[in-house]
């Protein structure tokens, strides 16, 4: 980093972290190649600022870029056009090159990239980075800003960027000397794809755009101080295997951290050698698969009652790449009350944080796995393998009597959850599933059957509508072989629908569900549950006792996609079969389904796990207690 660039807090973290506890809970640590992607040494060579953009995204091996030009960043977009290797995707929203950006990270695991102008150009790039941020999302994002003298003047289209970004981005850059340009992006890259994945800002001067630079690579990354743990310390390795080998009521508690390691085949093999249950959070979904036997499905406010039930009861968690976030321990100090914890991340931030640890270990989880289990196969050759058998009487009784399922409504009109169980059955795991938010996100993470890695996509941690048709986009320009689905609500849709220009215009043929209940769900849900149904403006009008404004048919139809509607449950099979039939566009689906249904189990903001509910006013027949 520059030495005149500030710090940002998440490297501050890191820094801090490592010189106060590394010592203890990891031990060594790796700095990785510029990129694994690179094309070979060039240089020196006389060029722009703006062609040596180009010029290095080619380097790092980047092929595919979401963008949208403007004033600031207009050099740069010259040479993009003469650009062989790399596809560009102009998008219709800066939010939308955000959210596919980070689509095609989630799908492919390689860092999505972004190109968008100075000003408003770049703060409508800033949900896309506060939710990667908050999901750990590889993501680089190129913003052009006004010439370097017209900094701090107020210029047309001037905003401070690196200023609003620092906290929400894993590192932010202003670029005002091109000759920094092929190393800042270097720097960008690495940040972003090392460590805990995470966006990275890089603000590019127009000045420094014009003017000319000698370009050479690679170059020589400045980052003195990052250099993320990989490999777990051996003392605590060992000291969670023993408490693993001594655990009557174990759990593996997964979360996005497994995902973003690469790590579903390490975590597999520790499951099925200890024979623990497992339960897999909003972000994790498919990194275990749904039909193993050891797996009881999504813990926390929208989770399944044996996943609940067994972080509460658990005498040992073992936490892998997760954070204690609020919708999964609901009220924090009722969460697990009689459990152990080991904490293993990447992020030696997270330890502790919201849940003290009592066997912390920082580490890549696609290391530390592999020597816990091999530390675990030690204990158990020396003291025997626990018996569980108890532990699972109880488990296998609760996933028998409460296992997920959903009441249909009775106005006449379609379930949402057979809708988006019908949309699984008939496309199967090779598919991608991309989420917007609200009660379709939560019956999409239920009802889908997750079998492997990189299926489910969705925002988690910010929350973010409008997130499912850019970042389905994303996926499907990274997967292109691949079937993927939006499965959005009639909420979400409108909020970025724009990009269904893209898709057509660029031969993207996502599939897109409009779970279309006429409101806006899971805010109405809440006022049926706690405000006495008073529904303060959650109709949205979309749906079939509504004027339909819009019309998704009429809407997509005008897009150039294909379009069809589905109004009953007999009607769902065939209007998927025909959405799997066309693959040369997109295709939308407007779901007609029922307002009145609902997502559960719930666990009510605020109140412990132990309140969770399995439909209005009624709780598991259970004693948390026992």
């Amino acid at each position: 980093m520059s030495k005149d660039q500030p710090i940002s807090p998440a490297v501050m973290a890191h820094r801090r972290a490592e010189n106060t506890s590394a010592s203890l809970v990891g031990a060594e640590s790796e700095q990785h190649p510029v990129a694994t992607a690179v094309a070979g040494a060039e240089g020196p060579e006389e060029m722009t600022g703006s062609r040596a953009i180009i010029r290095s995204l080619e380097q790092l091996g980047v092929t595919d870029v979401f963008g949208l030009p403007g004033g600031a960043i207009l050099p740069t977009y010259d040479p993009l056009m003469d650009a062989e290797k790399i596809n560009h995707i102009l998008v219709r929203h800066e939010q939308g090159a955000g959210h596919a950006a980070e689509g095609y990270a989630l799908a492919s695991g390689r860092t999505g990239v972004c190109i968008v102008t100075s000003g408003p150009g770049a703060t409508n790039l800033v949900t896309a980075l506060a939710d990667a941020n908050m999901d750990s999302i590889p993501m680089v994002a190129i913003t052009g800003q006004v010439s370097s003298a017209f900094i701090g003047t107020d210029a047309f289209q001037e905003a401070d960027i690196v200023g609003m970004t620092m906290p929400i981005t894993k590192h932010s850059y202003l670029v005002t000397d091109p000759q920094d340009i092929p190393r800042v992006l270097a720097e960008a890259f690495h940040l972003a794809s090392t460590g805990r994945p995470g966006p990275v800002l890089v603000d590019v001067s127009k000045d420094a755009q014009v003017s000319t630079m000698m370009f050479s690579w690679p170059p020589q990354l400045e980052l003195a101080g990052y250099r993320p743990v990989t490999r777990g310390h051996s003392k605590q390795i060992r000291e969670a295997a023993r408490l693993i080998a001594s655990a009557e009521r174990p759990v593996l508690y997964t979360g996005g951290g497994t995902m973003r390691a690469d790590a579903a085949a390490e975590l597999l093999e520790l499951a099925e050698l200890t024979g623990a249950p497992v339960v897999t959070t909003l972000t994790a979904r498919g990194v275990f698969p749904d039909s193993h036997e050891l797996n009881l499905g999504m813990p926390g406010m929208h989770g399944t009652v044996p996943a609940v039930y067994a972080l509460q009861q658990a005498d040992l968690l073992v936490t892998l790449g997760a954070r204690f976030d609020d919708r999964v321990t609901g009220q924090l100090d009722t969460f697990a009350p009689n459990a152990k914890v080991i904490h293993a991340d990447i992020d030696p931030a997270e330890i502790s944080k919201n849940r003290t640890a009592d066997v912390p270990i920082v580490g890549d989880l696609k290391t530390v796995i592999p020597d816990l289990s091999d530390a675990v196969r030690q204990e158990f050759e020396t003291g025997g393998k626990p018996d569980l058998g108890t532990w699972w009487t109880t488990l296998s009784s609760l996933r028998d009597t409460y296992p997920l399922g959903y009441a249909r409504t009775d106005d006449g009109l379609g379930s949402p959850q057979y809708v988006i169980e019908r949309i699984s059955a008939l496309t199967g795991p090779e598919a991608v599933y991309v989420s917007g938010v609200g009660q379709h996100q939560m019956w999409s993470a239920q009802f889908v059957a997750y079998e492997r890695p990189r299926q489910w996509l969705n925002s988690s941690g910010l929350g973010t509508m409008g997130f499912a048709v850019p970042a389905a986009m994303g996926a499907q320009v990274s997967q292109p072989d691949r079937v993927v689905w939006a499965i959005d609500g009639d909420g979400c849709f409108q909020m970025t629908n724009q990009e269904l220009a893209t898709c057509v215009i660029n031969n993207i043929p996502i599939k897109v569900a409009v779970i279309n209940n006429s409101s806006l769900g899971m805010v109405r849900q809440w006022q049926t549950l706690f405000y006495d149904g008073r529904y303060s403006n959650t109709e949205l009008n979309t749906g079939h006792n509504s004027r339909r404004v819009p019309d998704f048919v009429k809407l997509a139809e005008a897009y150039g996609c294909a379009a069809l509607r589905c109004e009953s449950d007999d009607q769902v099979d065939d209007v998927i079969k025909q959405a799997l039939e066309i693959n040369d566009r997109p295709v939308v689906i407007d779901f007609v389904v029922s307002a009145d249904a609902m997502v559960w189990p719930m666990v009510p903001s605020g109140v412990s796990n132990d309140q969770i509910q399995i439909a209005k006013n009624l709780t598991p027949d259970w004693n948390p207690e026992d």
